[in-house]
């Protein structure tokens, strides 16, 4: 008996097409046609052929194919086969394959002349119980089976191609076929087999800050009335754009938190604002919270869902050493009457975080990491006793400073195992605000790529100290000293906000405190209007779409593209976001995974009994959000979404952010400059589940 074996993963890459007819013609008197489309309400198997036992190995044609736009009523697929199951897996051959005889990539004689070659083939999901478009693709290349062609054993192919099917389902779970990308395009890779890190559900967070109005830089004034002591918080706008997030957190702090005291009486000291003096630090006298403000601001927590990172005073009581640094215990006294205070009030607060900016080197003051450890254990003392009999025990976070390594590792040592919830650390990679060369710099990937250093060495601290204190970025603007206008408060700040999102969930950085929602030039609201800026809808995105697993991935083209996959939030499959820093090419990415089955399902050996859900429909279409800056101008401060401005409207309502639908066999088109989030539904990954 003549017969040979062929993989056919080959065979049909071009069925990657969205309703695409194909014709398969064999020799003489043995064919079999095939019709596809995205959505198969049923799946029946039927072959016409002639038993001849002179017949020759089958010679194919080339494929013909048919634009999508052409046959829009190709709705489903028809494969026509007479054949029983019931003698197939007796067959040598097929018990051969079934053992792991691995495919072979290219087909004998002339049936391989008119064929793709392997580089050609795409990249689907395939879900148990449904039957995407190109479900002779997954019979074919998946690793269960290969397809037949003889002259003699004609009615043995028929058997073997039905077992494709069966042995498709009888793997059991989904299915997931990885292949490289089609020609043409590049390929974002995909890890499915299990999370390189997790993130808190809330990973988004931003700040609000006590700048008084007339802090200025570089002659610039631009934090307005911006300041935990003066925003006005009966603004629509500000309200929805708090409330869009449910919930958004707000750590409350900067740099005038070490500068001031709380009006709970024990103080001594009169209640005053801050005033501009020269001669302090940071160019401020101290200043006070009046407890009728934060009873006010607490109403606009509650009101808008927001959950409350307050940052404490914590150069209270210093003294000043020999060395240049401050000394001597933390006097909490006042911090502890406002800590209780709040409590009494039943104000809900998330976490309360000591000091800011005082780790390391410091900026303006610095304290030991010794001393300090010792006061972060007393601010832990104070929130146990405080909270006493509470159903919710507050974060304890510090020290909200900038990393230095050595002093990172003593402050985790000495305040394990359980008694610093959080080490938060704060991120402006991009240098001072007037720096004329931000742009420069947020477009180089190479320059972006330089902070990874910083994630990776955290969480490298934290994982050798065997702590469960987490993460966090407590305070990121890019550039010091309230950024710079049009830069930072415009389309083109996405890029470097988008990508230290990505990058440092990558490394287990459980949450992300942009600095600010509002106030400088690097606010997610303006500080007039309270309009959003670009960055606020980005944040909002990744905020509705990109869970807390992540997944590990890569691209494996230009550098210019920065890739970043997530499991999706509330919804099946990933979120992907891509980022094209170049304005001058318009890339095609297809998606394709790693660990497309695991191995415990491989050797499950599950026993099959019938093939389920063969007439439900297969979700082949993903969702798809394009950003891109108002007229092509980075430097814009409106951002498109899928070609519509994004604006609030009349009762300062944020606007609805809308997806296309896009065919999920297409590649995702990222222009030049632009951004894009695709949630695909379809794509299995195992670590999502």
């Amino acid at each position: 008996m003549f017969f040979e074996r062929y993989d056919c993963s080959v065979l049909l890459p071009a069925l990657s097409q969205c309703r695409l007819r194909c014709l398969l013609s064999a020799a003489a008197s043995t064919s079999l046609s095939l019709i596809c489309s995205p959505k198969i309400p049923s799946f029946f198997l039927y072959f016409f052929l002639k038993k001849d036992s002179k017949l020759p190995p089958p010679s194919l044609p080339p494929l013909k194919t048919r634009s999508p736009a052409a046959h829009p009523s190709d709705l489903s697929l028809s494969l026509s086969l007479s054949l029983s199951l019931s003698a197939l897996p007796n067959h040598p051959s097929i018990r051969d394959h079934t053992r792991g005889s691995p495919p072979r990539d290219s087909l004998h004689g002339a049936a391989g002349k008119n064929l793709p070659s392997p580089a050609q083939r795409g990249s689907l999901s395939l879900r148990r119980g449904t039957v995407p478009f190109p479900c002779i693709y997954p019979l074919f290349s998946s690793s269960c089976c290969s397809c037949f062609f003889g002259g003699m054993a004609a009615g043995l192919l028929l058997k073997v191609v039905g077992f494709c099917v069966w042995a498709l389902f009888w793997l059991g779970g989904t299915a997931t076929v990885s292949t490289t990308a089609l020609a043409g395009g590049d390929a974002v890779v995909v890890d499915a087999r299990s999370a390189v890190a997790a993130t808190d559900d809330d990973f988004i967070c931003t700040t609000l800050d006590w700048w008084p109005p007339d802090k200025c830089d570089y002659g610039t004034c631009s934090w307005g009335l911006a300041s935990l002591l003066n925003l006005n918080l009966s603004n629509k706008i500000l309200l929805n754009a708090v409330k869009a997030f449910s919930p958004l957190k707000l750590r409350l702090g900067g740099s005038l938190q070490d500068m001031l005291i709380y009006d709970t009486g024990d103080s001594g000291q009169p209640c005053t604002p801050f005033v501009k003096n020269t001669s302090a630090m940071f160019g401020f006298s101290q200043g006070c919270l009046p407890l009728h403000r934060w009873d006010e601001l607490n109403a606009f927590f509650q009101k808008s869902g927001a959950k409350i990172i307050f940052g404490l005073n914590a150069l209270n009581g210093r003294v000043p050493m020999p060395d240049g640094s401050l000394g001597g215990p933390w006097n909490y006294t006042n911090a502890a009457s406002f800590i209780r205070y709040t409590v009494n009030k039943g104000y809900d607060i998330h976490g309360w975080e000591l000091g800011n900016e005082l780790s390391g080197s410091g900026v303006g003051a610095r304290i030991d990491a010794d001393q300090y450890a010792a006061d972060v254990i007393n601010l832990e003392h104070i929130i146990d006793s405080t909270y006493q009999g509470n159903p919710s025990k507050p974060l304890v976070l510090a020290p909200g400073g900038f990393f230095d390594a050595a002093w990172f590792n003593e402050l985790v040592s000495k305040t394990k195992p359980g008694q610093m919830d959080v080490i938060t650390h704060h991120i402006y990679n991009l240098g001072p605000g007037v720096d004329d060369h931000l742009i420069e710099k947020i477009l180089n990937p190479s320059y972006l790529d330089g902070e990874a250093s910083t994630f990776s060495n955290l969480q490298g601290i934290l994982k050798s100290a065997g702590t469960s204190t987490v993460a966090w970025v407590g305070e990121a603007g890019g550039a010091y000293n309230s950024g710079h206008h049009l830069v930072t408060d415009a389309f083109v700040f996405s890029f470097w906000y988008l990508d230290q999102l990505g990058m440092s969930s990558k490394y287990d950085t459980k949450s992300y405190c942009r600095q600010t929602l509002v106030g400088g030039n690097y606010g997610l609201l303006n500080t007039t209007t309270f309009e959003p800026n670009p960055d606020y809808y980005s944040a909002l995105l990744w905020h509705r779409l990109m869970g807390t697993t992540v997944l590990s991935t890569t691209f494996n083209g230009t550098n210019m593209i920065r890739a970043y996959a997530h499991c999706a939030k509330k919804s099946q499959g990933i979120t992907l976001l891509l980022i094209n820093l170049s304005g001058n090419n318009t890339n095609r990415i297809y998606v394709t995974s790693e660990g497309a089955q695991t191995q415990s399902a491989r050797k499950e050996g599950r026993r099959f009994s019938h093939i389920p859900g063969l007439g439900e429909a297969a979700e082949l279409t993903r969702e798809e959000y394009h950003l891109t800056p108002k007229d092509g101008n980075l430097q814009s401060q409106q951002v498109l979404l899928n070609g519509n401005v994004l604006a609030t409207d009349a009762n300062g309502d944020i606007p609805k952010l809308e997806p296309m639908q896009v065919e999920g066999t297409k590649p995702i088109t990222v222009g030049p400059y632009s951004i894009v989030f695709a949630h695909i539904p379809s794509f299995y990954a195992p670590a999502c589940r």
